[in-house]
């Protein structure tokens, strides 16, 4: 699957939970909530977690754990570029240019 197929499919898929009529504002929420999901599942990782009650995750269940969390931040991120109808392969693009240009004195 391309990053352009599973935008359109993330977009279908909103747009037929009535998810996506939200502006871009009220996505940055969601964005923000997401990463903080994946903040937690990132610090699990590398610091543990201790907290009483709380199931103590494989480390299979906690590298799903991250893989769902970054394709939440990851989805979040396509249906920002959908509302401003920007392609993520000329946003990867944009940003690989940019790094190249800031650093091209070093090579």
């Amino acid at each position: 699957m391309t990053i352009q197929e599973h935008q359109a499919w993330v977009k279908s898929f909103y747009e037929g939970r009535n998810w996506y009529h939200f502006n871009p504002l009220i996505r940055m929420n969601f964005l923000t909530e997401e990463m903080g999901e994946l903040s937690q599942v990132v610090r699990t990782i590398e610091l543990g977690r201790d907290h009483p009650g709380e199931h103590h995750a494989t480390e299979d269940e906690l590298r799903n754990h991250l893989k769902e969390e970054l394709c939440d931040v990851f989805d979040q991120t396509l249906i920002l570029c959908s509302k401003y109808d920007l392609d993520p392969a000329e946003v990867f693009q944009y940003g690989e240019n940019k790094l190249k240009h800031r650093f091209e004195q070093e090579n």
